[in-house]
Parts: C-alpha cells; structure tokens; sequence
C-alpha cells in the first residue's frame, strides 16, 4: 500500500493530484505543519529535508514532490512517454515549474502577503519574475493542449501553482492560452479531487477574502 504524507499546499497536491489521476489507492497521512510535524524525528527518518509530500511505497521513501510524480509515473507507465524525448519533454516542464513557477510565485506570496515590512523592490521583482513565467507557458500553449504532446505529470505540477496566481497578486490579462488551460484542468475531477487532499481549502475569488487566509497560506508554503 502507498503511503502519503501531506498538507494542503501546491505541493502536496502535486502528488495527490497525481495519485488521483493515476486511480492508485494509498493511505492518506495528515502532517500538520502548524504543529511543526515535519520536523519531528519519525518524520525526518523517512524525509531528510523535513518538508511535505512523502511517499512511502512498501518501505521505499521517496521525497520532493517532481521526484515522487516521475517516481509513480515510472512505477505505472501513466502520465509520462517512456521513449527518451517525450520523457525529455515531460521533464523538462517539470523542472520549469520547480526551478521557476514554484520559487517565484512563493517568494512573491511571502513578500506581497505575509512579511510586515513591504519591500517594494521585492515585491516588484517576484510578481514580475512569475509573470514573465506565466507568459511562458502561454506562449507554450499557444500550439499545444497541453504542456507536452499529451496531459502529464508537467500539467499537473504546475497547475497546481498556477491556480494561485491572485495570492501572489499577478494578473493573467492577455494570458488567453493559460486561462483555457487552467479551465480545463479544473475541469478535471481526479484535480479537484486531489486539490481536497488532505482537507479541501477554500479559496476566495475577492481581494478581501484573499487578504484574510492568503498569509496562512503562505506560511503554509515556507513550512512545507
């Protein structure tokens, strides 16, 4: 039986989403990052970063979230090509969304959100920097359902971010590309239903409810 220890963050719903769209049974494993869960040392044993997701597969601990959707991936041969460039493709979406659209758009969350002081210059630069990426994947979708040749893993991982673009206060005016497929993944039920893993989390549409949680969910993200 699969494993899954998580929160509700873009992170951990990488690897539900993942796991929901796969149709894999796993046992659900509530970490509560509040409580500091993911420093305590049975958690450490099985991921060395302290950080949510986890996968446990009969004993086999795999962490970090992209290394977790290529690990189940690989495991069923679902939601990634097995020849070398269409696996080159997929992974290369992937590594996008963890080298740029997941940094980005969570330095932005902390400085746009959550720290007292606001930093101008910061703040500027980490919208900025998101919404360059944003384009990116716009221009990507201009000449492709999805990211790769076919729904993937890449989609997944960076949906997940993505979705959150108003928490980080970046507009997707003039993004058309982006917004069909943001539509048409959460239009997909096996995402909605890993986005409630391991507890459904409201999101406002109106910048009043967004002030109101969008800071603990940014501490969520930087304790994750």
């Amino acid at each position: 039986m699969l494993e899954l220890y998580t929160a509700s963050t873009p992170n951990g719903w990488k690897v539900s989403v993942t796991l929901e769209e796969l149709g894999l049974e796993y046992q659900l494993h509530k970490i509560i990052l509040q409580d500091q869960q993911q420093k305590e040392a049975g958690y450490v044993a099985i991921n060395p970063n302290g950080r949510i997701p986890t996968l446990v597969d009969d004993g086999f601990a795999v962490f970090e979230s992209g290394a977790i959707m290529i690990y189940l991936a690989e495991k069923t041969g679902r939601l990634m090509p097995t020849d070398v460039k269409g696996r080159s493709e997929v992974i290369q979406w992937l590594m996008f969304q963890m080298s740029g659209i997941g940094p980005m758009m969570g330095q932005a969350n902390v400085f746009f959100r959550t720290m007292e002081e606001k930093i101008p210059a910061a703040i500027s630069r980490y919208q900025n920097e998101s919404r360059r990426l944003f384009e990116v994947l716009d221009s990507q979708l201009d000449h492709s359902e999805w990211l790769a040749t076919d729904f993937s893993i890449a989609d997944i991982a960076n949906w997940c971010w993505v979705r959150l673009y108003f928490w980080s206060g970046v507009s997707l005016d003039g993004l058309d590309n982006l917004q069909r497929w943001l539509e048409a993944m959460e239009a997909r039920p096996a995402c909605q239903k890993g986005i409630a893993v391991p507890e459904p989390l409201v999101l406002p549409t109106d910048e009043a409810g967004v002030e109101k949680i969008s800071a603990g969910i940014s501490r969520k993200i930087l304790q994750q």
